[in-house]
């Protein structure tokens, strides 16, 4: 066994992956960029996003297979990010198009996508929109409600990442449609504001819905200490009390875009086993809610 392997075993996952169980699904907020996805028509755009990205921001497809081989994962989500391509999914595309099914993909969508627009996106592997108002703001998003309507009507999701308030916004849309939803890094609440304050509140209660999952990320984005964040902790509890572990997932945000401060693959994966010392609970996690959600197969990647 390879230390990758030993290591997600200990763990009973490796980064979103109950390698005791083989299959694995990812949720990480990657930068396609690099010599893997600079081929042909891809070059020039990557050759831009290296010239503005920060030195750690930047996440090859090589690379980032580097971290699945270490830690045992076989299945990632790539989510695309606001940073460097925006609405230009190209690169990501080509990266899913060449995992052989390993790799599936949340892209971000003009908001008059009609059906076939995202017929096409869905076939090609993605499952849904990225929304993130800490990027644009909430009025960027005042014309999105029809495409938040058609992606209910094809069974995609709508990923949001908001920030203390910013939820509140969103509620209406989400309970007044049949969209499933994914929380992006815990809502990012306000730590000072405490449990009570009204985006966090909103955000449990829509798990009433059953259609919202949220993923467990983002700690250094909201939190007011390092490393293990300890302050985001009862936040984390709430989230699972009101969701369930059938309604959470485990997110890496590699490669870390805009970090308040160093982050690392590893010790996030090291802080699932402090927060949940329960392997089946790591199970969930890591393996169970991924899987069931983004419907990967049971298929394993060449390592």
């Amino acid at each position: 066994m390879n230390r990758g392997r030993q290591i997600a075993f200990a763990l009973t996952a490796a980064s979103l992956a109950a390698v005791v169980y083989i299959v694995a699904a990812v949720v990480a907020a990657i930068s396609i960029s690099g010599q893997a996805a600079a081929r042909g028509d891809h070059k020039d755009k990557a050759e831009v996003l290296l010239r503005n990205a920060a030195g750690q921001e930047i996440g090859t497809p090589a690379q980032f297979h580097q971290i699945m081989k270490t830690y045992g994962v076989d299945h990632a989500l790539l989510v695309q990010p606001n940073s460097g391509y925006g609405g230009d999914n190209s690169c990501m595309l080509d990266t899913i198009a060449r995992s052989g099914g390993h790799l599936k993909g949340i892209a971000i969508i003009p908001f008059n996508a009609d059906l076939a627009a995202l017929k096409k996106l869905k076939d090609q592997g993605i499952l849904g929109a990225a929304f993130n108002p800490t990027f644009h703001g909430i009025d960027y998003y005042e014309h999105a409600g029809d495409l938040i309507a058609r992606l209910a009507e094809l069974d995609m999701f709508l990923q949001i990442q908001t920030e203390h308030h910013q939820l509140l916004r969103f509620v209406p849309w989400i309970e007044a449609t049949s969209v499933r939803v994914l929380i992006d890094h815990c809502g990012r609440p306000t730590i000072a504001a405490g449990l009570n304050q009204p985006g966090f509140q909103a955000l449990l209660r829509l798990a009433r819905t059953r259609r919202v999952s949220v993923k467990l990320s983002g700690y250094a984005k909201f939190s007011l200490m390092p490393y293990p964040f300890e302050d985001t902790w009862p936040f984390v509890r709430a989230i699972v009390d009101a969701f369930t572990l059938d309604g959470c997932m485990w997110a890496s945000d590699w490669p870390f875009l805009r970090a308040p401060q160093r982050q690392d693959y590893g010790p996030l994966v090291e802080l699932v086993e402090m927060l949940f010392p329960d392997p089946t609970d790591r199970r969930a996690l890591f393996y169970g809610t991924p899987r069931r959600l983004f419907r990967f197969a049971d298929t394993l990647m060449d390592k």
